[in-house]
């Protein structure tokens, strides 16, 4: 294993010394789904010395066209995304350590992850959660690298406290479409492109060149040939509730943050409770077996009733999918969980 990483050894901008930088920094992924599958693969296998991976998701059938972590297996036993991705990170590169975390970024538990992390990974799949992590980074001061593709489309940006604007600096350029890959579709090279401007980026970041870091927005399509790329130095807001002179970081407040929410796209809506929970799932599925068929492995319960899926987290969280009505997402929320 000596010369695992010769041939990047030989890339000066890295070289010994960047890969023994590499070897002792950390990075935090927030959404293993495809961005975060194909980041955390390229990062594993670049020697990066800690990977945490965040996603509150589990895998489906539906995934395995771009999620490159994940097999037929963890789709048949709904597997965690964050446990189904740890174990095969591990078998890929075993000098590294990854631990997995199958959790909503908006739980408490999320900000405790940020200890000694260099880079924030976004592979999120929502606004909500982006702005999150971007007050989190312009708190803690910690960079981040944003993403985000759909269709054939792909965009990036890096975003370094008290250097570059922040995500809320720039909403007139990062519009929220509304678009998600379950109404237009995806096609994997736009994720894999995606994925290769992210990573880079955080390597340049991880071995200290910043100089080498990227300025602009990027935006691409693959499918019609076509590249952008904005200058966002000029954006920079002084009254910002993020990164401005007198910050605020509203998106840290639980009152801003989503409890209820309608997957768009997936004919599911997600609750989570006003205060964090911990289910025995034992005692759930005694609990529920009389409302369906249950299935269930060490991280959540599955009920499937006559005319909708019931998924329940060990941390509280609950995705309803066959519905797309909140108050009826509420009312059997109730009528299960009380």
């Amino acid at each position: 294993m000596s010369d695992r990483y010769s041939r990047q050894q030989l890339f000066r901008p890295i070289g010994e010394k960047g890969q023994e930088m590499l070897k002792q920094k950390h990075v935090l992924i927030v959404g293993i789904g495809a961005l975060g599958s194909a980041s955390a693969e390229a990062l594993a296998r670049a020697g990066v010395g800690k990977l945490t991976l965040v996603d509150r998701d589990y895998v489906e059938w539906s995934n395995l066209q771009r999620q490159q972590l994940y097999t037929e297996q963890d789709a048949e036993e709904k597997l965690p995304k964050a446990i189904a991705a740890k174990n095969r990170l591990q078998a890929i590169n075993s000098s590294i350590e990854v631990k997995g975390y199958v959790l909503d970024a908006f739980s408490e538990p999320f900000a405790e992850l940020l200890k000694d992390v260099d880079v924030i990974l976004d592979a999120t799949d929502n606004f909500d959660v982006r702005y999150l992590i971007n007050d989190l980074s312009q708190k803690y001061y910690i960079p981040w690298i944003y993403g985000s593709c759909v269709g054939s489309y792909g965009a990036t940006y890096t975003i370094f406290p008290g250097k570059t604007p922040c995500l809320r600096c720039l909403q007139k350029v990062i519009t929220n479409t509304g678009l998600t890959c379950d109404t237009i579709g995806i096609i994997s090279p736009a994720v894999q492109i995606t994925a290769a401007y992210q990573v880079a980026e955080v390597l340049k970041i991880l071995v200290g060149d910043e100089e080498a870091l990227r300025k602009t927005y990027l935006l691409f399509d693959v499918w019609k040939n076509q590249h952008y790329e904005i200058n966002v130095e000029k954006m920079q807001n002084e009254d910002c509730p993020s990164c401005g002179m007198h910050p605020t970081f509203p998106f840290l407040s639980y009152e801003s943050q989503t409890k209820l929410e309608v997957l768009c796209g997936r004919d599911a809506v997600q609750i989570r409770p006003a205060k964090p929970l911990s289910y025995s799932l034992d005692e759930l599925a005694h609990r529920l077996q009389n409302y369906g068929r249950i299935q269930r492995n060490p991280f959540l319960i599955s009920c499937l009733m006559e005319n909708v899926r019931v998924v329940i987290f060990k941390d509280g969280r609950v995705m309803i999918h066959g519905i797309q009505e909140i108050e009826k997402a509420k009312s059997i929320y109730y009528r299960l969980l009380g």
